[in-house]
């Protein structure tokens, strides 16, 4: 949650900030604020609402905008509703300090009160601006540089956090620490400006060279000097490792697309085979994936899989559960990472935990794979993002190769999740041999036609258009699957909810009779995965029993189906393919089916309210 981007160097540092906070808006944007430091003044705006909002009010003073340092953030509220005043940056009591923060500081009362017993008062009801007059504090008892001062100030917090403080009177020097919360800094030429950010997307056109901190290191950045990174438990030096970044500009931008979400949900034929690219070799029939085949037996032998995730991936989990015991028969449960770090799971050294996540920074995901870890279980991520705490934490794991997903709703990350899962599901039951050596070359046929078969699904957006705008009023709507297709139903039904706000359910088809069927009515569209394959007499039986309480039905069906099409309301059409490759072509239409809803009932479709792109606190 929230955005940090700030700059230290010798460019203005007010449009790098500003257009840094723009890119981070999809990690919050309840409120948004910036420093600029002058050479003598710190100079702040902050306000509630967007960063648009922001340039209005820096707009009306140019002066605000002059400098070559500066910090800003985006907010996603914790602690204190969004409004002007809880709007970071933060300054100290004595107006020397400022500081952005992410995450949350759980023990800030107790600090707080302290702090108020020693003369000090608070503008705001954030625990943040307790961090900076803490900071302030063991700076001044300790007489010590600003530095240390946080260190000593951090290992008296309790909670996660990434944080970028400056003191005007060190112009040349930020502190960045992290815990539970990415940060990035960008290094530019020969270390004469750097840029501080929660991903690299704000600094991708400055420079390459990135270092990603660990949980529990701080960094100082000085102009001319190389980053200096500590451990701030024990004051210990690590030497920091320089990454490469992999991301273009043009891959961060909407590219004419009105919203990043369609650009995203365009862009899936693309990421599925860049996905599947150099690890799917049909001509050769083999599936080449080392993180795999160097735990081989490990998975072979495992008691069971668990996996963990939340959200859009706790989705794809629910597919891979589908996908691996049909093919590898290796028993799968699938949890909730919020509800599994807090219970007593059984966990064990022969068990393997798959971690799920976009951003790889999910908190109760890295939360969850700490567990795991703790059991003895071997512990596999699978996650977008290069040099995310999940890629860093699992003992191996493959990455999705879907690019930057700047929309809050997710969509290519959901079908490249999948594409990996269903990559891993057939390896393993190529192996263990309970898949034929024709089935799995069948799979892999079949497999690399989906992206053409995706951009065929995409020429149905007109008639998708069509069924939003009869349906868009609706208050209520239930989707329902059978099998593979189930958890495309959830998934369906979140994409409504989420950009649109309307109240929708996904169900097992057959699960309509057990309550969901007493809502249906005249006004209650339905809309039903009814593929040719695996259950379809059983969905066609339950599309009957809707149309005879009136139920509006919107069908999605295999290409030349004519049952169907007799009863329901609408149809739309899916390609013909194998039954365990349908979620990655069923899930198309009702991403552009939720995207035209909320674009015609004026939601903000990359922003939805109270939402955020990656969950990074509890």
């Amino acid at each position: 949650m929230c955005g940090i981007s700030a700059y230290i160097g010798f460019r203005e540092a007010y449009p790098i900030v500003i257009n840094g906070l723009k890119r981070l808006e999809y990690r919050g944007y309840d409120s948004a604020g910036i420093m600029i430091y002058d050479g003598k003044k710190m100079q702040l705006s902050k306000t509630k609402g967007k960063v648009s909002d922001l340039e209005l009010i820096t707009d009306e003073d140019e002066q605000r905008k002059i400098g070559t340092i500066g910090m800003g953030h985006t907010r996603w509220a914790t602690h204190g509703v969004p409004n002007d005043v809880n709007s970071h940056p933060h300054f100290s009591e004595s107006g020397e300090l400022v500081i952005v923060h992410n995450g949350i500081i759980e023990n800030y009362d107790t600090i707080k009160k302290e702090l108020i017993k020693r003369g000090y008062t608070f503008k705001s009801d954030t625990d943040t601006e307790v961090l900076i007059n803490l900071i302030e504090e063991v700076k001044k008892v300790e007489g010590c540089k600003l530095g240390k001062a946080v260190q000593l100030a951090l290992n008296s917090v309790v909670g996660a956090y990434a944080i970028s403080v400056f003191d005007k009177s060190k112009p040349n020097e930020i502190i960045v620490a992290r815990l539970g919360s990415p940060i990035a800094i960008g290094i530019g030429k020969d270390s004469k400006e750097f840029f501080v950010a929660s991903d690299a997307s704000p600094f991708v056109e400055y420079t390459k060279d990135a270092i990603y901190l660990e949980d529990e290191e701080m960094a100082i950045i000085k102009i001319g000097k190389k980053v200096k990174v500590h451990k701030i438990n024990d004051d210990s030096l690590v030497e920091p490792t320089v990454q490469k970044l992999k991301m273009s500009l043009d891959q961060i931008e909407k590219g004419g697309y009105d919203h990043f979400m369609i650009k995203e949900i365009h862009e899936q034929p693309k990421a599925i085979t860049d996905t599947f690219r150099g690890r799917m070799l049909v001509d050769q029939s083999i599936i080449k994936m080392s993180s795999i085949e160097e735990n081989i037996e490990k998975f072979l032998s495992a008691d069971k899989i668990i996996i963990v995730a939340c959200g859009t991936s706790w989705h794809a989990g629910l597919v891979a559960e589908y996908l691996i015991e049909d093919m590898a028969r290796i028993p799968v449960e699938v949890e909730y990472a919020s509800e599994f770090r807090y219970r007593n799971p059984i966990i064990t050294n022969k068990d393997i935990v798959i971690a799920i996540s976009q951003s790889g920074e999910t908190a109760d995901t890295l939360a969850a794979i700490k567990l795991a870890k703790s059991k003895g279980a071997f512990v596999y991520g699978v996650c977008n993002v290069v040099g995310s705490s999940i890629a860093r934490e699992t003992h191996s794991g493959a990455y999705t190769h879907a690019g930057p997903e700047i929309g809050v709703a997710s969509t290519k990350a959901f079908t490249t999740q999948i594409t990996v899962l269903t990559l891993i599901a057939l390896k393993l039951g190529k192996a263990n041999k309970s898949l034929s050596s024709h089935e799995f070359k069948n799979y892999l046929q079949k497999m690399q036609k989906i992206p053409r078969q995706v951009e065929k699904l995409l020429e149905v957006d007109d008639q998708v258009k069509e069924i939003a705008s009869v349906y868009k009023d609706s208050k209520n709507c239930l989707y329902l699957g059978r099998g593979f297709n189930f958890p495309v139903a959830l998934e369906g039904a979140l994409k409504l909810k989420e950009i649109s706000y309307i109240h929708a359910e996904g169900y097992p088809a057959a699960e309509m009779k057990h309550g969901p069927i007493a809502l249906i009515d005249e006004n209650m569209p339905i809309f039903v995965i009814a593929t040719n394959k695996g259950h379809y007499e059983k969905v066609v039986s339950n599309i009957q029993e809707i149309k005879s309480r009136s139920g509006k039905i919107i069908a999605i069906v295999t290409e030349g189906d004519t049952q169907v099409k007799e009863i329901a309301d609408h149809v739309i059409e899916i390609p013909e393919t194998e039954e365990a490759l349908t979620p990655l072509l069923t899930t198309i239409p009702f991403q552009l089916l939720s995207y035209h809803i909320a674009v015609m009932l004026e939601k903000n479709v990359d922003q939805p309210r109270n939402l955020a792109k990656s969950v990074t606190v509890e």
